[in-house]
């Protein structure tokens, strides 16, 4: 049992925080976000899943080719 806790803290922790970044851009809470992916998972049978796989995806790679800089001397 302890380690699913360390496991499920694991993904908490260092996850790709897909959810939290979305409800930032819209303006809404993470939670809700959330819960509209488990729900889409649960009814339409793993496309919400694979949904949040490729927005974490393509989140890591916009984060990668755009820093943000905070000065010409950043480079």
């Amino acid at each position: 049992m302890a380690k699913r806790y360390e496991l499920l803290y694991f993904f908490q922790k260092r996850g790709f925080e897909v959810c939290r970044r979305i409800a930032e851009r819209w303006g809404i809470r993470a939670r809700v976000v959330r819960t509209s992916f488990i729900y889409l998972t649960f009814v339409t049978l793993g496309f919400g899943f694979a949904l949040y796989l490729f927005l974490a995806f393509w989140l890591k790679i916009k984060d990668l080719l755009y820093t943000k800089r905070t000065s010409v001397f950043d480079l």
